[in-house]
């Protein structure tokens, strides 16, 4: 006799993806640039949760403050650079990490994340999701973010 089917599903959809949603917030005081970068990314993907999807947005938002305290390891301090073009002819720039530090840390931590996501329209909304802050203080406090010791 033959059995009769079980109405499974394993795919996530948007909806349930969305009712679990939380905002998390890291500090980055001390921390090394390119480790808390991948756990970002973890995160940000949704690869921390078992029910993670590989086409839908399954990860949640992430808040980090402290952004101008995180650290580079080795000669990365005074080696690294930072490069974008204008637009115009010979509008190649070059920001040494150092100058980068003082003037946007933001952009260091968000380079970084950037760079660990795939490069797809679904890591591009999922980059949208992750806020940093220069000092301590943030004004994300409506999100009621949990606080993560990574």
């Amino acid at each position: 006799m033959a059995q009769p089917k079980k109405n499974t599903s394993t795919l996530l959809t948007k909806e349930q993806a969305l009712a679990d949603r939380q905002w998390l917030i890291f500090d980055a005081a001390g921390k090394t640039l390119g480790r808390f970068a991948s756990e970002i990314a973890k995160i940000l993907r949704g690869k921390h949760k078992p029910s993670f999807t590989s086409h839908v947005d399954t990860g949640d938002g992430v808040i980090i403050i402290n952004a101008e305290k995180i650290k580079v390891t080795g000669a990365k301090e005074a080696q690294k650079i930072y490069r974008y073009y204008t637009g115009s002819m010979g509008g190649m720039r070059e920001v040494p990490y150092r100058i980068m530090q003082e003037r946007n840390p933001e952009y260091i931590i968000r380079h970084a994340v950037k760079g660990m996501m795939p490069k797809t329209r679904l890591a591009e909304a999922q980059v949208k999701k992750l806020r940093i802050f220069k000092g301590d203080k943030h004004d994300m406090v409506a999100q009621q973010p949990v606080p993560v010791n990574v």
